[in-house]
């Protein structure tokens, strides 16, 4: 089982900054999902910024999230411990 998040801030051009239970940061690119079902209002900024942390994983105000195994295994690392 993949690592959960600890924490989320989003950035411009529709990218996560993820922080996760061991330590490791990334990025995590959103625009493939932009225009699939729900995920179609995260096109507007301002609803995109509202990414939160529950349960471990991203979280959006009207209920969209992403499985935390499809955030780890698909985030570029970029520093944080080693494992």
């Amino acid at each position: 089982m993949n690592p959960r998040l600890k924490r989320v801030k989003s950035l411009p051009d529709y990218l996560l900054e993820v922080e996760f239970e061991n330590g490791k940061i990334g990025r995590f690119d959103m625009k493939p999902y932009l225009g699939v079902g729900v995920f179609r209002q995260l096109r507007e900024q301002a609803y995109f910024s509202k990414a939160k942390v529950l349960l471990g994983t991203v979280h959006w105000p009207d209920g969209q999230d992403l499985c935390p195994d499809t955030i780890y295994e698909n985030s570029i690392i970029a520093a944080g411990k080693q494992n």
